[in-house]
C-alpha cells in the first residue's frame, strides 16, 4: 500500500514537471463522454482549434471539444453577457486587457498550480506577456497562445514605382515616404501612399495610433514610480502624433476617408503600405497569392519598439472538467500545434521555446515579426480593469477628430482635444483608484 502511494505521489510530480499532461489518459476515461465548449473571437483561428482537437480526439476518444468563434467585438459584448450569468464556454479565448474586470469581480478561476509552472518557465514565453498574465491579487488566471506583434508591410512593386528600394526605418521616412507613394487619378487619391487607422470600432483605433504614440515619446496611460497612472498623450508626443495623422489625410492627401483601409486595401493593391500584425501574410497567401510584398520592423523616432498584444486561454468557473480543459489548452501550446497556428493563420505564437524556423524559411515575411535589437522595446497593454473603456473613449475622440479638416495647422485646436480626452482618461483613473502623477 505505501509503495503504492509513493509510486502515486512520483507520478503525480513528474507530470507537474513536465508540464504538459495535466490529465492521464485513465483519467480522461472516467466518464463515457466528455465534452468541452471553446469560444473565440478571432474565426480564423477555428480551423486550428479544431485541428488539434480532432488530433486530442483520437487521443482521448470520449472527448470532444466543441469550437465556436464569432467576430471580435461581437464576442467581447457575448463574454460581458455570459461570463456574469454563469453561461460562458468551458474555454475562453481573449486578450488580458478586456478580462481583467472579470478577474477584478472574482468570475474566472486562478490557473492551476501545474499550469503556472509551465507558463513561467523561464525563456518560455515574452516576459512582458507573462506579466500581463498576472492580476492584480497576485494570481495568474489565463495560459499564453498568441500574439499581435506589428511590423510595416510594404507593396515592393509601388515602392520600386516611387523610386523606393527599402522600407522606411524613422518616423520621419514614413511621413515622407507615404507622399511620395501616393497615386492619383487627377484629384482623387486612388492608392493611399500609408493607411491609416482613421476609423471603425471598439478601441483599434486608439491601438493603431498608440503605436505612432510611442515613437514620438508617448503612451496612452503612463505609470508613475508610487505605482499610480494618468494619461501619457497630453504631451508634445500626442499632438505631434495627432498632427500626422492630419497633415496625411488633409494636407497631405496621402490617405482618405473615401478609400479603402487596413488589409483589405493592401491586399486589393490600393494601399503602398501600413501597420498590422502578422495574421496579415496568411491572408494575403489565400487572398492575393501574388501580391509583391515584404515587411519591416516599427519605424524609429525618440524610441524604438512594438506593441504586443497577448490573447490567452481561460477556463471559466462553470467548466465541468477543468482538468481536462487544462490538459488541452497544454496540448495546444505544443511545438507541432504552434507551427499549425502559425502557418494556418498567420498569427505568431507566444512561446519563444519552439523551433518555427520551418515556417519562417518557407515565408521570410514572418522574420519582421521575430525582430530583436537591445534597445527595441516590447510595450504592451496595462493591466487595468479600466484600460478598455480609457482606450475606447480615447479612440472616439480620435475619429472624430481626423474627420475635422480644420484642425489642420490649428495647433490650438490639436491642444484643446487632447487636453478634454486627457481629462477624461485621468477621471476614469481616478474612479478606479488608480490615478497618480507621483
Amino acid at each position: 500500500m505505501k509503495t503504492q502511494r509513493f509510486l502515486m505521489c512520483v507520478t503525480a510530480l513528474v507530470m507537474m514537471t513536465i508540464g504538459f499532461s495535466f490529465i492521464t489518459p485513465d483519467m480522461a476515461l472516467a466518464e463515457d463522454s466528455i465534452e468541452i465548449a471553446l469560444w473565440g473571437g478571432w474565426p480564423e483561428i477555428e480551423p486550428v482549434y479544431q485541428e488539434v482537437a480532432d488530433a486530442y480526439h483520437a487521443k482521448h476518444p470520449n472527448v470532444t471539444i466543441k469550437v465556436l468563434t464569432s467576430p471580435l467585438r461581437e464576442f467581447e459584448q457575448k463574454l460581458s453577457a455570459t461570463i456574469p450569468a454563469d453561461t460562458a464556454a468551458c474555454i475562453i479565448e481573449a486578450s488580458p486587457y478586456p478580462m481583467q474586470k472579470f478577474l477584478a469581480a472574482g468570475l474566472i478561476p486562478p490557473a492551476p498550480a501545474n499550469v503556472v509552472e509551465f507558463m513561467t518557465a523561464a525563456g518560455r514565453f515574452p516576459e512582458a506577456l507573462v506579466k500581463d498574465n498576472l492580476a492584480e491579487d497576485g494570481n495568474y488566471y489565463g495560459l499564453n497562445y498568441f500574439q499581435g506583434r506589428h511590423s510595416i508591410y510594404w507593396n515592393k512593386d509601388k515602392f520600386a514605382a516611387a523610386g523606393l528600394t527599402t522600407p522606411p526605418e524613422t518616423m520621419e521616412q514614413v511621413i515622407e515616404y507615404a507622399q511620395k507613394l501616393a497615386e492619383y487619378d487627377g484629384d482623387k487619391l486612388i492608392s493611399s501612399g500609408l493607411s491609416l487607422r482613421l476609423s471603425g470600432g471598439g478601441s483599434g483605433v486608439g491601438e493603431k495610433f498608440w503605436m505612432y504614440l510611442f515613437p514620438n515619446g508617448g503612451t496612452i496611460i503612463e505609470k508613475t514610480p508610487s505605482g499610480k497612472w494618468h494619461n501619457g498623450y497630453n504631451n508634445e508626443a500626442g499632438r505631434k502624433t495627432v498632427q500626422m495623422y492630419l497633415d496625411l489625410v488633409w494636407k497631405h492627401k496621402a490617405d482618405s476617408h473615401e478609400i479603402k483601409h487596413d488589409a483589405e486595401a493592401f491586399e486589393l493593391g490600393q494601399t503602398a503600405m501600413f501597420v498590422r500584425e502578422s495574421w496579415v501574410i496568411g491572408d494575403a497567401a489565400k487572398k492575393a497569392p501574388n501580391l509583391n510584398f515584404d515587411t519591416a520592423p516599427m519605424p524609429k523616432g525618440e524610441r524604438w519598439g512594438d506593441l504586443a498584444t497577448g490573447v490567452n486561454l481561460y477556463v471559466s468557473r462553470t467548466c465541468k472538467h477543468p482538468d481536462v480543459a487544462w490538459d488541452f489548452l497544454l496540448f495546444l501550446n505544443s511545438e507541432e500545434n504552434l507551427q499549425t497556428l502559425l502557418k494556418k493563420t498567420g498569427w505568431l505564437p507566444q512561446r519563444l521555446d519552439v523551433d518555427l524556423s520551418p515556417v519562417v524559411n518557407e515565408t521570410p515575411q514572418y522574420k519582421s515579426f521575430l525582430f530583436s535589437a537591445p534597445d527595441y522595446q516590447i510595450y504592451t497593454y496595462p493591466t487595468l480593469p479600466e484600460f478598455d473603456e480609457i482606450l475606447t473613449k480615447f479612440a472616439e475622440r480620435l475619429v472624430n477628430a481626423f474627420l475635422d479638416k480644420s484642425l489642420v495647422d490649428n495647433p490650438d485646436g490639436v491642444a484643446k482635444l487632447l487636453e478634454e480626452a486627457a481629462a477624461e482618461t485621468d477621471a476614469i483613473l481616478k474612479r478606479n483608484g488608480h490615478y497618480g502623477t507621483e
